[in-house]
């Protein structure tokens, strides 16, 4: 093994968290071989006739490809302590799936066999075959079930089905009605009583221990039931839409972005030479393969939101390098306000079925990514900072404060309905879909924004489909982009009519230049520091995959529901939902409990929230929301690395500073920083040395500067922040951030590149002596510091950052958590 040549190409066909993948695998086949198969062979022979010898042939097939694995596991132990050995590792990995591989097809020839035999009626073979079958593909269902759900359906399905048996020590038959009434697609058509006597036909033993393929195939009835029971009623269509996952690719959604790529990126250095994509066939999915379009389309939507020199551009791509690109789209698309479902950087690290790779993911999510980057371009303009004219469109102070809250779309339907009115139009625009399928409306509005290209024939034909196409000649008149057909507005496409609407705000306001408003309209906005905190959080919150939308942090979060919903995700349990109340909240004293409630759990988690009151929540002052949200994150933060080390030490501000100036010295480089508030960061070149550290071939030296001039340390800033969601850091932060040495997003980023690292190697997470040690109940609250004041009122972050780094107190160790 140690003299294995001619394999390099293998090295960069694996990334680490692939390898420790695969890995797993041969673990699993390890016992596999070792249970399951001598259990299906023993068990096949006892019930199968003497002269069916060709069954012995499993043990001997068995025996010499065990020894195989055998040698090969070995071998893997040894390589697993000499960490440059990855190419042979590579290889070794590589021989012991095609083993099992060989192994998988021969059991499939024996059951092949097997099916003549007159005992199969008993169908204990087939029995005994499911199980093996299910080890082999490591517990992912019965494929015929597979197909019938979406991954993120399997997870949550899977999540209920534990719950359930860890609470009853095993789930049975008559554990199911119960919990299937209570799912959201069920419980406004079944009563309990009716799941019972679908699922349990009379005779049926309801104390039946049941398996997860089995719980599945009962939610697969029971669906097929509603669906009959609604008939062809509307509701049926709803409920189809919300438990199956049955998606269709709309190709005039297609079209519209496919003709929307080849506007925006034709004249790109690296993309020119792909375009223009042809909208009648896959060839949009088939260049998203290597994630440089997404990457591009994203800086199209938010220019240098990713630097391009961290995209990988070569002409052919190795697996490492795409999932490289897929996991920096991912992350930035989520750093832009993109919500992505079923999609992680690890299932994108691995190559899992939610990866953005189109060979594994269906089109409606790579359209629906698309769509989102497109919808946040064309509404990037709709609020005061960008468009002060805004402010025409209200009347008092009041409707002022209330502009500035409002998300975009809904400015967008402000705008489009002071137009309507001022038209004469007696309707009320409320959406981007039904409210518009006759077409009137938008007769009405282009007639004001541009009435030198009115033709009246519009409004006097009583034909939706007409109207709809006199509507798209005037906007053409008018020199706007088309994003739908006449057929899409009739039919009442909500994502084409908001880009169509969009782009006439774009082509013409019909707002006035009044440089009164325009000026008072500047004063309203937020201080620059304000607003960049108050993105920083309203992204992160929304990575975290909570039910509820935020369009602004300070106004959405005053009912106290956001926050309650925040709290259960970071510290899941923690909410008594029973003493919730859930919006929309009339009465101010429910908001004041659920404000209250989120303080207490706060204090609990050892926030630092001296004098602060749930009714001080509710009075949206920014001060206090943006203090409790930092603290929030900073424990969701340190929580993720708590989980990961494996024991020693409690994971503080402090031991992550310590962390990272430890894993730069260890590279021979000299660079250190004193604190998160060290000036010397603002270069960036510690950062890109930290990287460097944790993964020696992320960071292009020949493109980062000395870091001399403001010029110089945006450029190296930039690259940092995409390097570092490039490798799988989750990150919010800006350029300005790094240059101006934020103290608290230094500290997140030195945090979510340290999870990175921990996340791909098995090592523990350090072994130089330090003074912070560990608490049977240790909880990464608030660091003591000699800054802190004490008082919520201060600068809101000082109370919460650890200035004195070693400033910690000894006490009893934690229990050891299992390594990785």
């Amino acid at each position: 093994m140690s003299k294995f040549e001619g394999i390099q190409s293998l090295q960069n066909q694996f990334s680490q968290a692939q390898l420790r993948s695969l890995k797993s695998k041969i673990l699993v086949l390890s016992v596999l071989t070792n249970k399951r198969l001598e259990a299906f062979i023993s068990r096949t022979e006892k019930i199968l006739p003497q002269k069916y010898s060709f069954y012995s042939s499993i043990k001997v097939k068995f025996t010499e490809e065990d020894k195989k694995i055998q040698f090969l596991m070995d071998k893997l132990l040894e390589l697993k302590k000499n960490t440059h050995d990855t190419i042979i590792y590579a290889a070794t990995l590589e021989s012991a799936m095609n083993i099992h591989k060989a192994l998988v097809e021969y059991c499939y020839s024996i059951r092949a066999k097997a099916q003549f035999v007159e005992t199969i009626r008993n169908r204990t073979f087939n029995y005994e075959w499911l199980i093996l079958q299910k080890e082999m593909s490591k517990f992912e269902g019965i494929q015929s079930l597979q197909n019938q759900f979406s991954q993120a359906q399997l997870r949550s399905l899977k999540s209920k089905f534990l719950h359930l048996k860890k609470e009853n020590g095993q789930v049975t038959a008559g554990d199911l009605p119960p919990l299937l009434v209570n799912l959201k697609p069920f419980n406004m058509i079944f009563k309990e009583e009716e799941i019972r006597e679908i699922l349990c036909e009379p005779g049926t033993d309801e104390g039946k221990k049941l398996d997860f393929e089995t719980f599945l195939g009962a939610y697969l009835n029971l669906q097929t039931q509603a669906t009959k029971k609604l008939g062809n009623s509307k509701n049926a269509s709803q409920f189809l839409k919300a438990t199956t996952t049955l998606h269709t690719v709309q190709n005039s959604e297609k079209e519209v972005y496919v003709a929307h790529i080849n506007s925006y990126l034709r004249d790109d250095p690296f993309m020119k030479q792909f375009l223009p994509i042809d909208a009648s066939t896959n060839a949009l999915f088939d260049l998203v393969k290597d994630g440089v379009l997404l990457c591009k389309l994203i800086n199209v939507a938010v220019p240098n939101t990713i630097d391009d020199r961290a995209i990988n551009t070569k002409k052919e791509l190795n697996l490492w390098e795409r999932n490289e690109n897929h996991t920096l789209c991912l992350n930035s698309a989520k750093a832009i306000g993109c919500t992505v479902v079923n999609v992680g950087s690890q299932d994108l690290a691995e190559g899992k079925v939610s990866n953005l790779d189109v060979s594994v993911l269906t089109p409606h999510l790579v359209l629906g990514l698309i769509s989102q980057i497109i919808k946040i371009q064309l509404l990037a303009d709709l609020n005061l900072r960008k468009t002060p004219q805004l402010l025409e469109l209200v009347d008092d102070d009041d409707d002022m404060e209330e502009l500035v809250t409002l998300s975009p779309e809904k400015v967008l339907l402000k705008w489009m309905n002071f137009h309507l009115k001022n038209a004469g139009y007696t309707k009320t625009v409320t959406n981007f879909s039904t409210d518009l399928t006759d077409g009137e409306a938008y007769a009405y509005l282009l007639n004001v924004l541009a009435p030198e290209h009115c033709n009246p024939a519009t409004l006097d034909t009583e034909d939706p489909a007409e109207r709809a196409a006199l509507v798209l000649e005037h906007a053409e008149r008018m020199k706007c982009k088309r994003y739908l057909t006449p057929k899409d507005i009739v039919d009442g496409s909500t994502n084409l009519n908001l880009a169509f609407v969009a782009q006439l705000f774009h082509e013409r306001t019909g707002l006035s230049n009044d440089s009164s408003k325009v000026s008072y309209a500047e004063m309203m906005t937020d201080d620059e520091q304000v607003s960049r905190d108050e993105r920083c959080f309203r992204l992160w919150i929304a990575s975290l995959g909570i039910s509820s939308h935020v369009d602004n942090v300070f106004e959405d979060l005053r009912n106290g529901w956001i926050l309650l919903e925040i709290l259960d995700k970071v510290a899941p349990g923690t909410v008594n939902w029973k003493q919730t109340t859930k919006p929309p909240i009339k009465m101010p004293f429910r908001k004041v409990e659920n404000c209250n409630q989120a303080v207490r759990i706060g204090k609990h988690l050892r926030f630092s929230l001296v004098n602060i009151q749930g009714n001080d929540i509710v009075q949206g002052n920014k001060k206090l929301i943006l203090a409790f949200l930092w603290q929030l994150m900073r424990y969701n933060m340190l929580q993720l690395l708590k989980h990961l080390r494996t024991r020693s030490h409690e994971i503080t501000d402090g031991y992550i500073l310590k962390w990272a100036n430890r894993k730069v010295k260890s590279t021979g480089r000299t660079s250190q920083m004193e604190n998160y508030k060290d000036r010397s960061l603002s270069n960036g070149i510690f950062f890109l040395e930290l990287l460097t550290a944790v993964e020696p071939r992320v960071v292009n030296w020949n493109l980062v500067t000395k870091g001399i001039s403001d010029e110089e340390k945006k450029l190296n800033a930039t690259y940092i922040i995409s390097v570092a969601r490039k490798l799988g850091c989750s990150i919010f932060l800006l350029p300005e951030d790094i240059m101006e040495v934020n103290q608290k997003m230094m500290l997140m980023l030195t945090a979510s590149i340290m999870y990175y690292y921990y996340q791909q190697c098995d090592e523990e997470p350090g072994s130089a002596t330090s003074s912070v040690a560990v608490t049977p109940d240790a909880s990464p609250g608030p660091s003591i510091n000699g800054d802190d004041d004490g008082s919520m009122y201060g600068d809101y972050f000082n109370m919460t950052m650890d200035d004195a780094i070693s400033d910690t107190t000894s006490v009893s160790n934690l229990e050891d958590i299992a390594s990785l």
